[in-house]
């Protein structure tokens, strides 16, 4: 067999290996996310955390721009020589196929493979089900505590909540809500910090985006550019993929988690108001006479954060979100996350049956 099909068949063979192992999720969850996966997390934080700055973003700015230059190579070399892309283009997509070969196997060996573990529902205990009693009785007891939170920062209800904090203080404060979160659920143990400042945020933005994982790095890439209120939950999502979680809604359980854990009561309003506003959008879904009444109830002040929050995303609105979102919507969908985007609102489900015997 030639060296130029080597690549492109391990790609097949990848991907019909993963399909198999996603009918197993106890033994990636243990052999892999409890297993590998902590010694090559902790690896990488432990290599790139103290680095200031985002290694993972200036490899990407380094691989695009060799993608970019094999493109322009190839494009001139195969001109000069009397040869187009069209007669060419089996070894072209051969050379596409080895480098896809190569990204697919460094990304779910480094991170990816946390996409097939045991579902956090299983892990934890949670239900699946609830009615819309249930939503409605939580959604009441989140829009007390929020409230009570806003008006203990607050004593104004009509104000918006103003952040006192810079972004680097906020990724040292994170750690005290992981470390309260681990005293009752060890598994949530964070440790090695490696959270970064995305140089991507603008991009990021208008993706619509508030941050990401790096899974080649392991590092923590939070946008910076968007309304600090929620800043703290954000980070606490994008550190909950660091520890082995790929599902959005999950991580976004496992942040709002960490982020009410944490004794600063801004960080807790970080958590909560963003829990609050996807339970909004859910009854807005559901039944807008219900949210109408619900919002009745909300203070002022924290709708004035979430107006906050909506004309800052409202301002980079582009065909560029529209077109990333539905790539990645699929990307999700592919990746054993068959709500797509809805996953990051699936939260919800989370949320509701954990707190159906506790109190918020």
């Amino acid at each position: 067999m030639k060296r130029k099909f080597i690549l492109p068949i391990l790609l097949l063979l990848q991907i019909i290996v993963l399909k198999i192992i996603s009918f197993f999720p106890e033994s990636v969850e243990q052999f892999y996310s409890n297993g590998l996966y902590v010694w090559i997390s902790k690896l990488s934080r432990i290599t790139f955390g103290f680095i200031t700055f985002s290694i993972g973003d200036v490899i990407y700015f380094i691989v695009i721009f060799l993608i970019l230059k094999w493109l322009w190579k190839t494009f001139n070399l195969q001109k000069s020589s009397g040869l187009s892309w069209k007669t060419e283009w089996k070894s072209n997509v051969l050379r596409i196929l080895s480098f896809a070969s190569v990204f697919y196997f460094l990304f779910h060996l480094l991170w990816a493979m946390n996409y097939h573990r045991v579902p956090l529902f299983e892990k934890m205990n949670i239900e699946r089900e609830y009615s819309d009693a249930d939503l409605l009785n939580f959604t009441k007891k989140l829009i007390i505590k929020t409230n009570a939170v806003h008006h203990q920062i607050e004593k104004n209800d009509s104000l918006k909540i103003v952040f006192p904090y810079t972004q680097e203080q906020v990724f040292e404060m994170n750690l005290k809500g992981y470390q309260s979160l681990s005293k009752q659920y060890p598994f949530f143990e964070y440790e090695n910090s490696s959270i970064k400042k995305s140089l991507i945020s603008l991009p990021l933005t208008y993706m619509g985006f508030g941050g990401y994982l790096n899974p080649f790095t392991n590092e923590a890439q939070v946008n910076y550019m968007g309304p600090m209120y929620n800043f703290p939950m954000t980070t606490c999502h994008e550190m909950a993929h660091q520890l082995g979680y790929a599902s959005e809604s999950e991580a976004n359980f496992i942040g709002f988690l960490a982020s009410i854990k944490n004794e600063d009561l801004y960080f807790q309003y970080s958590g909560y108001s963003q829990a609050l506003r996807y339970c909004l959008r859910n009854w807005q879904i559901r039944d807008e006479k219900v949210l109408d009444e619900l919002l009745k109830t909300v203070h002022p002040g924290i709708l004035a954060n979430y107006k906050e929050s909506k004309d800052f995303w409202k301002q980079y609105e582009t065909f560029i979100e529209t077109g990333f979102k539905i790539f990645y919507d699929n990307f999700l969908k592919f990746n054993q996350q068959k709500d797509g985007l809805e996953s990051y609102s699936k939260f919800v489900d989370l949320m509701v049956n954990y707190y159906k015997e506790r109190e918020l």
